[in-house]
């Protein structure tokens, strides 16, 4: 985005006039500009009518009173270009592109997209092929259909891919508070990260909801993502088309590129940006995040008035590593006294329905319950349905003595129904009100909390060491896959640890084991055994001579009879790695969108079925390294299972890291290595197997 370009898109979320140009669809523009309450001029532009939506019509742009700072474009692929031409020409601000039909459609719409770029000049301009621009906050809606959605002078910004989740997500009965709602279609000029780096300065803007399919400019997006995160702005994506058949028709859909998704997540984990997988969760959060703000840290405090409610929320909250510290023994002490005898002390506590609405007595409980270190409170209640109204005081009674005692406590708070339909929109848009979000299901309000609190975290270690900025990639398209003896004597050059080992033809193979000493591996070695089990390649645990002669024969027999263009009398013996006590997958490959990466798993014959991965974008911090590991759920072997050895993860992230920075100085050469096994001894890492690719043809 250029700097002028930045300065027409304020014009465009902003505008003292709209120009509208087009038949039925730019009358709805019109129609929606009225409903949110918008009283700049508007200025239709329609050459076979008289009015438009009330409004009388100008034949051309050129006829205009002065250069509209927005324009809401609906009209055929054929005349939208020369339009957006003239716009340009008499100094518009900026563009909605309603019109279909550019790149998601095929070779003459990339040719149309091309000239449109090139007809928009330093224009602000969002789409081609979107629903447009909703500014909450300034009362203007460039937007083709009835909208919904409420400001109630701050909230939540979202920028989304698609035109028909946008209009779902304004449409939804959870009274999530917006700023702005963006339809950013095809991207041609201006690109998510360029609609974040202009919300995210805005104080209004507490929170920004992405919906990706998918990003061209990784470095540019990290850039304002970085900028929202430094300014506080937390960032919520929901990322589609992660899926292989997902994957394709986010191409057919809208143009964009859909990477690997282990990808994207490496991206979000890197930045502190938050992921949701469904609609729901991504409002449920950035409504939590807009009106009750950042916990300090996952521990929360629960209000039930009801056992199966304060089950409930200690189930789910253990799944997802949410704390309910229990109450200290003073407070527990004070709480004995001012519950029904019938009540149990604990957190989530169940007040019990004795004293449920009566104000005089919960309050005293809230606010005790209150006084312990926690940093999130939650109540649970579902509230009668319309026309059940006489308890409805009662209801509000519990919930108006919670929020008293949040808020003298200072903790971020919501009150929750255990099911998302049971709070109605009177309750809502009172909590609103009064800065408790309220939040629609158990699961949703935990999760939101839960991710909320992990931005936090994560938000102040990304601060206090800002990562590096990402690596390029090679360009090179063609890759060569190195013999396993190649790729790990490439290893022990960078000093990595691999098994003693020789390469020799079948004649030296006796006199090698001799010297490494039994029990040795034996493997043929060759560049077309990328898997040396598939097709007999690999025997193990040769404990003499006789063995291993008789395993050269069968082996160069099963390899003839599998896949015989791979046959060589060139054989890797090694020393058996005897005492591991975990196998990890170790692979760093270069993406042509988000450069070098290090994907950390479960390693061994298993690592798909598992599906236990970590990926990082690199370079990466030792920390980030040991924080994956972490993550990993054989960490638990790493850290000693039940008895058996540990091994030191602190210096397993030291040799992980080492390693990911001798192939980032060998990027240009070497493409992809994957090793699997890496042997994790309680001393020592080894390479078992190695596969690795290089740019260039190894001579």
């Amino acid at each position: 985005m250029t700097p002028k370009q930045r300065q027409n898109l304020q014009r465009l979320l902003k505008p003292r006039h709209v120009a509208v140009v087009g038949g039925r669809d730019a009358a709805t523009a019109i129609m929606e500009c009225g409903r949110i309450g918008y009283s700049g001029a508007i200025w239709p532009v329609n050459p076979k009518r008289e009015t438009l939506g009330g409004f009388p019509c100008f034949a051309s742009v050129l006829d205009l009173p002065e250069p509209p700072d927005a324009v809401f474009l609906a009209i055929p692929v054929a005349g939208a270009v020369e339009v957006i031409a003239d716009l340009r020409r008499l100094g518009a601000g900026g563009v909605v592109c309603y019109t279909a039909g550019f790149a998601e459609a095929g070779e003459d719409g990339r040719s149309a997209q091309k000239a449109l770029i090139e007809a928009a000049g330093d224009m602000a301009l969002i789409g081609p092929n979107c629903y447009g621009m909703i500014n909450y906050l300034d009362q203007v809606a460039l937007w083709p259909f009835a909208h919904g959605g409420s400001c109630p002078g701050y909230g939540a910004a979202v920028i989304t891919q698609s035109g028909m989740i946008s209009s779902d997500l304004i449409m939804s009965q959870r009274s999530v508070p917006f700023t702005h709602m963006i339809s950013a279609g095809n991207q041609a000029v201006l690109q998510l990260e360029d609609f974040v780096d202009v919300l995210c300065e805005q104080d209004e803007v507490r929170a920004i909801g992405l919906h990706i399919e998918g990003l061209r400019d990784i470095g540019r997006f990290v850039d304002a993502a970085m900028k929202a995160l430094r300014l506080g702005k937390p960032l919520i994506a929901l990322k589609t088309g992660s899926s292989e058949v997902g994957a394709r028709l986010t191409v057919s859909h809208t143009g964009s590129l859909s990477g690997a998704d282990d990808l994207y997540q490496a991206l979000f984990d890197r930045l502190g940006i938050i992921r949701v997988h469904n609609p729901a969760q991504m409002l449920e959060t950035l409504k939590f995040l807009a009106i009750s703000g950042v916990p300090k840290s996952d521990r929360l405090l629960g209000f039930t008035c009801s056992g199966g409610g304060a089950t409930m929320l200690a189930d789910y909250g253990e799944t997802i590593g949410l704390k309910f510290p229990q109450p200290e023994q003073a407070t527990a002490a004070i709480l004995k006294t001012q519950l029904p005898d019938i009540a149990t002390v604990s957190n989530p506590l169940d007040y019990t329905t004795p004293i449920w609405g009566v104000f005089e007595r919960v309050l005293p409980v809230f606010r005790t319950a209150c006084q312990d270190d926690c940093d999130a409170a939650v109540i649970v209640q579902d509230f009668p349905f319309p026309g059940l109204d006489e308890t409805k005081p009662l209801y509000l009674n519990d919930t108006r003595a919670f929020i008293a005692a949040v808020k003298e406590a200072g903790v971020p708070a919501a009150v929750c129904s255990s099911l998302p339909e049971n709070m109605d929109l009177e309750t809502r848009d009172f909590l609103v009100r009064e800065g408790i979000a309220p939040l629609q299901g158990i699961h949703e309000a935990l999760n939101a909390i839960k991710v909320a609190a992990w931005y936090g975290k994560r938000r102040t270690e990304i601060l206090k060491q800002e990562p590096e900025p990402l690596l390029s990639a090679c360009k090179n398209e063609q890759t060569f896959l190195l013999d396993e003896w190649s790729g790990k004597s490439l290893l022990k050059a960078g000093n990595f640890p691999i098994p003693n080992g020789r390469c020799v033809v079948p004649g030296d193979a006796a006199s090698a084991a001799s010297e490494i000493g039994y029990p040795v591996a034996l493997k043929m070695v060759s560049p077309q055994l990328a898997h040396k089990t598939d097709v007999g390649a690999v025997r193990l645990n040769l404990c003499s001579a006789s063995a291993l002669e008789s395993a050269l024969e069968e082996m160069s027999r099963d390899v003839m009879n599998g896949k015989p263009e791979a046959v060589s009398d060139r054989f890797l013996v090694e020393q058996m790695v005897e005492g591991s006590i975990a196998e990890l997958l170790v692979s760093i490959r270069s993406d042509a969108q988000f450069g070098l990466a290090m994907t950390l798993a479960s390693g061994g014959v298993l690592v798909e079925l598992v599906g236990d991965a970590v990926t990082l974008l690199l370079p990466s911090s030792e920390q980030d390294v040991f924080n994956a590991l972490c993550r990993l759920k054989v960490s638990r072997l790493l850290n000693g299972f039940r008895g058996q050895p540990a091994t030191d993860v602190t210096r397993l992230a030291g040799d992980l890291s080492r390693l990911a920075k001798y192939v980032q100085l060998q990027s240009c050469r070497i493409a992809e290595l994957e090793i699997n096994p890496l042997f994790v001894l309680p001393d020592r890492v080894c390479a078992v197997d190695v596969l690795m690719h290089l740019w260039d043809e190894p001579s």
